[in-house]
């Protein structure tokens, strides 16, 4: 569905400049998936209706900023497969950009030692960047955005754009976060509610769960639980019998789904919080000799991320189903947003949320290829 800021009186579709930065002939891979899920317009399909080329754009925009170069910092919580993911896709928009526009790019990349929760290491991180003044710094933190007041006041102080991503700011009132613009998606409704529901609807609205969670005081699984509570309410033979601390990753979300599952073997369905954790509640489903689900019977797992071990885990009926949450989407956009507003000087909206998908067997290949696309950009 266009929106209708983008259509004139006539209902033609206008050729913005957000549009035509979305996509070109340059992304060839990459675009053609993205047009076909509907996720990014086409610039040719834009051009065509609008009466005005690419090329023309392009040739405009290169005038402007060949040659400028933007330097960028790019902080996860933890180096991941789901974080390597979102950089690549990062690293496909902004050589897309360097061969439409002639913009460079100096791409730094660190994070913490630790774990999700090592959020003082990343505090040095994002300060030396400041110091060093950077342009842009895109920042995934565990801290909340009062931890982040003083850095970021700082970081505008510099002129310095700050861009959060993957962060649950549904949970915050934007106006009191002092980042630029952030990127990501609603972790209340795109994923705690999407997972619950798709456990529901699997059994037929009653049966027994056991959630692997986040560390306590994560800020990604309060929102979740939000999201997860909604289901449950709509849902009241839906009961949670079991919840334990999976820390994110696959190895303590193995000990703690082995530890629930001995205790309560006759359970329905797990929901861990990240793919990771569900993959690692999987992994204690086989240790036990339980029977995966397959349809009509067995234990549902699903997850949230979206990584390439859980679309191959999902293939071999090892894991029921989980969200990709954007990766590729929000890498894109992160670049997009950063060309927009240091090369541009546009004005870009607060909080961008992207698509997200729920992946089962029916869908993995689809979603599998767009990552693959992304993951095979050569590093800035």
């Amino acid at each position: 569905m266009t929106n209708t800021k983008d259509q004139d009186r006539h209902g033609a579709v206008a050729l913005t400049r957000r549009g035509l930065l979305k996509s070109a002939p340059a992304i060839v891979g990459g675009a053609a998936l993205l047009g076909a899920s509907g996720l990014l317009p086409t610039a040719q399909a834009l051009a065509q209706d609008a009466g005005f080329s690419t090329p023309d754009y392009d040739a405009i925009i290169r005038k402007l900023v060949e040659g400028k170069v933007i330097k960028v910092g790019f902080t996860p919580p933890i180096l991941s497969e789901f974080f390597d993911i979102m950089e690549h896709a990062a690293f496909r928009q902004a050589q897309n950009y360097s061969e439409r526009f002639g913009v460079k790019w100096e791409w730094q990349r660190a994070s913490p030692s630790g774990d999700f929760n090592s959020v003082e290491g990343q505090y040095n991180i994002i300060q030396n960047w400041i110091t060093a003044g950077l342009d842009v710094i895109m920042v995934c933190t565990a801290g909340n955005y009062k931890d982040t007041e003083k850095l970021y006041t700082d970081a505008r102080a510099k002129g310095i754009t700050i861009i959060q991503f993957n962060m649950p700011i549904e949970l915050w009132d934007p106006a009191l976060v002092l980042d630029t613009c952030s990127v990501g998606y609603d972790n209340i409704l795109q994923s705690g509610y999407v997972a619950g529901k798709f456990i529901a609807e699997k059994l037929g609205g009653k049966g027994k769960v056991l959630q692997i969670w986040g560390p306590s005081g994560s800020i990604w699984s309060e929102a979740r639980q939000k999201g997860f509570d909604m289901v449950l309410a709509e849902y009241p033979d839906l009961q949670v019998v079991g919840i334990a601390d999976g820390g994110y990753v696959r190895d303590k979300g193995f000990a703690a789904a082995q530890n629930l599952l001995t205790a309560n073997p006759d359970v329905n369905a797990i929901y861990g919080e990240n793919e990771e954790m569900a993959l690692g509640a999987s992994q204690a489903i086989d240790s036990l000799g339980l029977t995966h689900w397959n349809g009509t019977e067995g234990v549902i797992t699903i997850g949230a991320d979206g990584l390439q071990s859980g679309f191959q885990a999902i293939r071999e009926g090892r894991l029921s189903a989980t969200i990709s949450v954007g990766g590729v989407g929000q890498g894109l956009t992160l670049v997009e947003m950063a060309f927009a507003i240091r090369a541009l000087g546009m004005n870009v909206p607060k909080v961008n949320n992207v698509p997200v998908q729920l992946v089962e067997a029916s869908n993995v290949d689809g979603v599998d290829a767009l990552q693959a696309w992304a993951l095979g950009a050569t590093p800035l």
